[in-house]
């Protein structure tokens, strides 16, 4: 392909990948027998459309199909057997007392992201913008899924995954959920030092829109370069079930 032909293939679908990636494939084999699905912040805040976010977030999950993604992976990692981890994300009334933040803390905080009355309660959590997209409860309430302490930022680092991964004997992770370019490549970039193999499902998510700046597109751009893989659901499903 030409120059200008790829120029023009990348402003068409600015997603799209390189005709000739100028980084080397990374030899990655998924392996069942110690890989894990890990989804990040499989909530409604995030993927339903009465979710606080929706409105940054709602056109890049409509345009990857995230949420019928996401299905198919945990449909598929739960019809073979393999490990299915998820690392949510919970605000306490506690974290709303924090001295600083990011730019992204200071919106999740202002518009009630993820909010719980506490730890220790359940009181108004089912269907709140915390909980569980309900057509995922039936693979991650099965009793099996491993579901990590929650996430306070954007990475694993202060929550238990990476050892409940261990435990499990994983050292290979199928990554997919929210968002893109915050918890996700968060997760990515720490399990990646962790040690562990990390594939991205890369329709199996989505991004911001802002006057800031496409984070879908940013995050797109750094998996290229940071994970071992980067699949969709399709190929992820037909790996797993071959």
């Amino acid at each position: 392909m030409s120059n200008a032909n790829q120029a023009a293939q990348e402003n068409a679908n600015p997603y799209a990948d390189p005709a000739n990636p100028a980084l080397p494939p990374t030899g990655f084999k998924l392996d069942p027998a110690r890989a894990a699905l890990v989804v990040i912040d499989p909530q409604n805040d995030f993927l339903s459309p009465s979710g606080a976010s929706w409105s940054v977030f709602g056109p890049s999950i409509t345009e990857n199909n995230t949420v019928a993604n996401l299905g198919q992976l945990f449909k598929t990692a739960k019809q073979v057997g393999l490990t299915v981890a998820v690392s949510p994300h919970y605000y306490y009334p506690c974290d709303h007392e924090w001295h600083f933040g990011g730019p992204l803390e200071k919106v999740m905080h202002n518009i009630c992201m993820f909010d719980r009355k506490g730890p220790n309660t359940l009181e108004d959590f089912e269907g709140s913008g915390a909980d569980f997209l309900d057509e995922y409860k039936p693979y991650i309430l099965d009793g099996k899924t491993i579901i990590a302490s929650p996430h306070k930022v954007y990475g694993p680092e202060t929550n238990d995954l990476a050892l409940q991964l261990r435990k499990k004997g994983v050292s290979q992770i199928i990554l997919a959920g929210m968002a893109a370019n915050l918890c996700i490549e968060s997760h990515l970039r720490e399990l990646i030092e962790q040690g562990f193999e990390v594939a991205v499902v890369r329709d199996a998510t989505a991004g911001p829109r802002l006057p800031d700046g496409d984070g879908y597109l940013a995050a797109i751009i750094n998996f290229r370069y940071l994970a071992h893989a980067l699949l969709t659901t399709e190929q992820t499903v037909r790996e797993l079930t071959s």
